[in-house]
């Protein structure tokens, strides 16, 4: 694994800075601030020699040979888009592999739209304007680089926010690099995180898979950040709010109001706005899904120029609502 990821830095001149193990050490003062932990590793909060405060993601055993470490070093490194985290440096030594990024003190998206907490609490307006960061990273990572990068783990958890809530995509860890003009990639497994990935990774009859899986990943995303709720909810009194997206579906198609509490009318708009476009984004085959350079102006558009998308289904198979056993499973 180390010879990989040493004969792929060998090969590449890279703009982040190689640091040494002493070095990520010094700076996160001996990792005493962890900031969050995943299947990755753990990060670290830590202070660069010239003053800014940085993330360090220490990352554990790799099960892919050092690929999730390179992927992530071949995609980052090699740009900068103000939606896109910044990757400043890494660190390989011996068993030991970390990523140095740029510190963003606001945290991830998932504890602004799933908290129940009033202290954490977003405007619409904002949660707007936050969507329509993420869509701009990842039309940036599609069509905005000499090598289309799919990210495949679009989700609340991989959005971080800076001081002044600016979106910024993050953990490229599963992503791939492909021409441009590459319009379907082979891959040998699916990727992603269950409840975001699209339906082409799992059933191959629907399609070929493309950028247009970030696409649909970024409408589930942006369907809980307009409902402020998870998309799957077994806890509801009634089995057709299990899954929101069919539920929002009927109230949307009869412009009827959309059932989010405390909200003016206009915020009433910007949710119903956010929705159309997400429901357009979950399509099941991919060809009806738009691009996100599209998706950027869908969102930046009038609501009235928008139509209502076809009602979304869930399996190639299957036009009904999921049963309680496959939800438990799930």
């Amino acid at each position: 694994m180390y010879n990989n990821i040493e004969n792929y830095l060998q090969q590449n001149s890279l703009t982040p800075i190689r640091y040494s193990y002493k070095e990520i050490k010094k700076m996160a003062a001996g990792f005493k601030e962890k900031l969050g932990e995943g299947g990755f590793g753990s990060v670290f909060k830590a202070k660069l020699c010239s003053g800014p405060f940085v993330a360090i993601k220490m990352l554990g055993k790799s099960k892919t040979n050092g690929q999730d470490f390179i992927s992530e070093v071949a995609t980052i490194g090699r740009i900068h888009h103000q939606n896109v985290v910044r990757l400043i440096g890494f660190c390989v030594s011996g068993s030991k592999r970390a990523l140095v990024y740029e510190f963003m003190p606001n945290g991830s998206l998932d504890k602004f739209i799933f908290s129940k907490e009033r202290n954490i609490h977003l405007s619409y307006e904002k949660i707007y304007n936050i969507s329509i960061g993420v869509a701009r990273g990842i039309a940036y990572l599609h069509h905005g680089c000499e090598m289309q990068i799919l990210h495949f783990d679009i989700k609340p958890h991989n959005i971080l926010l800076d001081e002044n809530y600016i979106p910024k995509v993050f953990d490229f860890g599963l992503a791939k690099l492909y021409p441009i003009d590459n319009s379907i990639v082979t891959m040998t497994a699916a990727r992603g995180t269950i409840g975001y990935m699209a339906p082409e990774l799992f059933y191959k009859n629907i399609g070929g898979i493309s950028h247009k899986a970030d696409v649909y990943s970024f409408g589930m995303l942006l369907m809980e950040m307009a409902s402020k709720r998870k998309n799957l909810n077994p806890h509801v009194d009634h089995s057709s709010q299990l899954y929101f997206p069919l539920w929002i579906y009927d109230h949307i198609r009869k412009w009827e109001d959309v059932d989010i509490k405390d909200v003016t009318e206009e915020e009433n708009k910007i949710a119903k706005k956010m929705i159309i476009v997400a429901l357009w984004c979950i399509q099941l085959k991919s060809n009806d899904r738009p691009s996100m350079n599209r998706v950027v102006k869908m969102l930046e558009g009038d609501i009235e120029d928008l139509e209502i998308p076809p009602k979304p289904i869930l399996f190639p198979e299957d036009e009904t609502m999921i049963d309680d056993q496959t939800i438990n499973s799930n």
